[in-house]
């Protein structure tokens, strides 16, 4: 099942998406995504009967990725982890520090901007080029409730939904926001969701282990730079970042669980943001040299299934210089 919100309001408005991303009907019973969320254990097989019968029929609306916001358009909770570990290593051995053992076993996790999420083709804000744009392509989870203290295993039963990520970075804002030590928060604004989330049984034997065993593509300006697998050098997968997440507390339904950025051993498997590049750089020169990204840059995140059919629909994204509050997506109320 492929589920979709289209910009309406705060919340959006549910719809369920042919599996081409072809066509789409409204959902019958619930009119948002965090509605359907609230009472999954019965609006999963609702939204799953509209789902075939859009299948069988194929009597829905043309699907435009431009009308959707992100599948939450906000939610009460994201934690986004470092489940790679090639990407936690280069970035301490750029800076000349080693990376402690602890990692090997406890996952990296902050908690993210979920009040507002960007859109899949919004344009991203950004006050300052100096700031240090970056992109992170990343896989992310939706749960429904989760009880404090479960285990990984059965954390994996918990997600039901999965989709693709832009976590948007300011790279230059990191260092010092670091050095307090309490963690993000100027430096990790409002990212964004692929247009469309799907259930685990329509990825087949892709999704197993609590990995996503397929390339997630980064296309910048038009030139593809990194495609690394997602089921490839994963240290922790989503059932150990559930459950780290809900050590001492709960997660409530609509709960965004995101991988971290995807990383592989594997250098030709190219890169899922600009820092790792400039780490490889430091690393093998004494300097880097790839710039951050700039005003009028274009980033394309995609994931192509075996026969090479968009699985979510992509990511499109261009860096914009922010100036006033009427660039931040309009909400209108009702």
């Amino acid at each position: 099942m492929k589920l979709a919100s289209l910009k309406k309001e705060r919340d959006g408005r549910l719809v369920i998406v042919s599996s081409d991303l072809s066509q789409y009907v409204e959902a019958a019973d619930y009119q948002t995504m965090q509605q359907a969320l609230d009472h999954w254990s019965e609006a999963k097989g609702k939204l799953e009967t509209q789902y075939q019968e859009l299948e069988a029929q194929k009597n829905g609306k043309p699907f435009d990725p431009k009308k959707c916001a992100s599948p939450l358009p906000r939610a009460y909770h994201i934690a986004d982890g470092s489940a790679y570990l090639n990407h936690v290593e280069l970035v301490r051995k750029a800076r000349g520090a080693e990376m402690p053992p602890e990692f090997l076993h406890d996952p990296l996790m902050y908690q993210a901007v979920s009040d507002t999420i960007l859109g899949p083709t919004d344009d991203v804000p950004v006050p300052s080029e100096e700031f240090g744009i970056d992109f992170e392509a990343e896989v992310a989870v939706i749960t429904d409730d989760v009880p404090m203290g479960i285990t990984p295993d059965e954390a994996l039963s918990h997600v039901q939904l999965i989709m693709i990520m832009n976590d948007v970075s300011l790279r230059n804002l990191i260092p010092n926001e670091l050095g307090k030590g309490f963690g993000f928060y100027q430096s990790k604004p409002p990212s964004s969701f692929s247009p469309v989330a799907v259930t685990p049984d329509e990825l087949g034997e892709a999704w197993r282990d609590g990995k996503l065993h397929l390339p997630l593509r980064s296309i910048y300006n038009g030139k593809t730079i990194g495609q690394p697998n997602a089921g490839v050098d994963m240290q922790f997968h989503f059932g150990q970042l559930i459950a780290h997440a809900a050590r001492t507390r709960p997660l409530g339904a609509g709960t965004i669980i995101g991988s971290g950025t995807i990383s592989n051993h594997d250098r030709k498997a190219g890169i899922s943001c600009f820092a790792e590049i400039r780490m490889i750089e430091k690393i093998d020169s004494g300097e880097f040299q790839t710039p951050f990204m700039k005003y009028g840059d274009k980033i394309r995140i995609e994931m192509m299934d075996q026969e090479g059919n968009s699985i979510f629909g992509a990511i499109e994204q261009e860096i914009v210089p922010y100036k006033s509050v009427s660039q931040v997506p309009e909400r209108k109320m009702a």
